[in-house]
Formats: structure tokens, C-alpha cells, sequence
């Protein structure tokens, strides 16, 4: 039985979803760790930067955990990526799972490490409501932990062809909240985004912002996106889209709502819009 330490990096963690995902994923045959900082408050914080990064820093050199599994987003990753001593990660590699703020983490351990993290559902965001072993999102996050092949569709195509890298990215926010460190892979990627109540004008401009990257610019080789929830006008959002540069597709299920795919961030990945699908 594998051991999933559950951890709070970002904002203020509900104790009745902790409660709640605790069973649920015990139910799902998991045994569950909880760090020691897992229902601190400091402001909008889960706790203080210093003990974010003793819990992180312990859970990768805990042997005794198999898994590491973000407890829930909001805001606070990004305070630690400067602080992480990145060769921990790298001497004990192991699942760490997480999507929105968590971005931040994932894309800082893969240009230190080059480990694969997995853009999934959390604790208490996924698992704190009902979950069982028939879950679209749960079905998804073993899948792809497990090392399967995945093949995920969209249902819009918004500039034709195909491409090849890595598997890279995350919320369009925190990636954007990067700029300024050394984050981008030197390696072709394929660049997979969502967002939650960003207006279109807001996408439009952190967009551009990583366009007007060098980085970005040479080794980005398609565009792959997911929901863009609360951003007002559908038919602006979609005039953005067709105005990418490389291969774009839209509909795929990276999105804050409950049903969601688990993308393995820096796994081998092909784009094919003939098919529309991820590979």
C-alpha cells in the first residue's frame, strides 16, 4: 500500500475537505501523511515560508512516502522556488502532484531537476468532496502515474499541423509569474495552459508576454489548451487563439472544474491536429 504525504504550499487549508480527502483517498487504498504545517494560517498563507519549505524538503527525503500530494492552490508557491534546495528533489525523486499555484513548483523542479511532476488533482480541491475509483480525474491521476500511455482529445483546432517535445506548462497566471526567473526548458515543448476569472484582455497580454520571450519563442512548438473559465467573451478568447503562432488546440480537460486530466509535466508528448489529440 502506498503512502501519500499530503502537503500545504499555498493558501489556508479547510479542515473539513482535509478531513474529507483524508478518507477518500484512504478509502482508495492509500495510506495518508499530513504535514506537520498542514492547518496553519499566517494571513492568507498556510503557514510560514520557512515551514512550507521544512515539510517539502522532509517529504522528498522521507522514504516512507511514495507520493506527494499538494493539499490545494491559491497563492504562496511561488514565495518558495528560490528557497527549495533543488537537490533533495533531485536525490529522491518521487510523484508530486498539483495543479494552479502549484504550477510554480512544478516548472521550477523540472529546469533544476529535470524530474517529471504531474499538473493533477489535489487533496482537498479533488478529494475533498466524493471521490471514488470510477472518478474521471482519479481514473486519470493512476493512468498517468502509473506510466501508461495517454491520449487526451480536444474539440477545437485553432491553427493546424503537428508537433513534437515535451509536455510543459500549466496556469497561464503562475507561469507568467515566472518570468524573470530561469524557467523555460532549453528543449522543444508543446506549452499547455488554463486559467480561472482572467478576463481575455488580461490572457491576451500574459500571452504576449511569453511570446515576446526568446526562449519561449524558439522551443515552443505547439499550444494546447484547456478551460479559461470566467474570462467573459468566448468569441474574443477564440479571436486570441487563432492568432498563435504555432499548432493551437483548445477543449482538452486541464481545468479548475472537477473532471480533469493528469499531464506528466517535461513526458515526451506528440500534438497531432489531424486527430486532435495529445499523445
Amino acid at each position: 500500500m502506498k503512502t501519500i504525504g499530503i502537503i500545504a504550499l499555498s493558501g489556508i487549508i479547510e479542515e473539513e475537505k482535509l478531513k474529507n480527502a483524508k478518507q477518500n483517498l484512504e478509502k482508495l487504498g492509500f495510506n495518508i501523511r499530513l504535514s506537520d504545517n498542514i492547518l496553519d494560517q499566517n494571513c492568507y498563507l498556510a503557514g510560514t515560508d520557512s515551514d512550507k519549505l521544512k515539510e517539502l524538503h522532509k517529504f522528498f527525503s522521507d522514504k516512507n512516502i511514495d507520493i506527494i500530494m499538494c493539499a490545494r492552490g491559491g497563492y504562496g508557491a511561488i514565495r518558495l522556488v528560490n528557497r527549495i534546495d533543488y537537490n533533495i528533489i533531485k536525490n529522491n525523486p518521487k510523484p508530486f502532484i498539483g495543479f494552479s499555484d502549484v504550477t510554480a513548483l512544478h516548472l521550477m523542479i523540472y529546469k533544476k531537476t529535470g524530474m517529471i511532476t504531474f499538473h493533477g488533482p489535489m487533496a482537498c480541491s479533488d478529494f475533498g468532496g466524493t471521490c471514488d475509483s470510477n472518478s474521471y480525474s482519479y481514473y486519470n491521476l493512476i493512468n498517468a502515474l502509473e506510466g501508461k500511455e495517454l491520449i487526451f482529445s480536444g474539440n477545437k483546432i485553432f491553427k493546424e499541423g503537428k508537433a513534437q517535445g515535451i509536455i510543459w506548462g500549466g496556469n497561464l497566471a503562475t507561469v507568467v509569474s515566472l518570468c524573470g526567473q530561469d524557467f523555460i526548458p532549453e528543449q522543444d515543448f508543446i506549452f499547455f495552459a488554463e486559467d480561472v476569472n482572467e478576463p481575455v484582455y488580461k490572457i491576451d497580454r500574459m500571452f504576449q508576454q511569453l511570446f515576446n520571450i526568446e526562449i519561449f519563442k524558439k522551443y515552443c512548438k505547439g499550444i494546447v489548451l484547456g478551460d479559461f473559465l470566467g474570462s467573459g467573451s468566448s468569441v474574443w478568447l477564440e479571436n486570441l487563439f487563432y492568432q498563435f503562432p504555432v499548432p493551437t488546440a483548445a477543449g482538452f480537460k486541464i481545468t479548475h472544474l472537477k473532471e480533469k486530466i493528469t499531464i506528466p509535466i517535461g513526458r515526451e508528448c506528440c500534438l497531432d491536429l489531424n486527430k486532435l489529440t495529445i499523445r
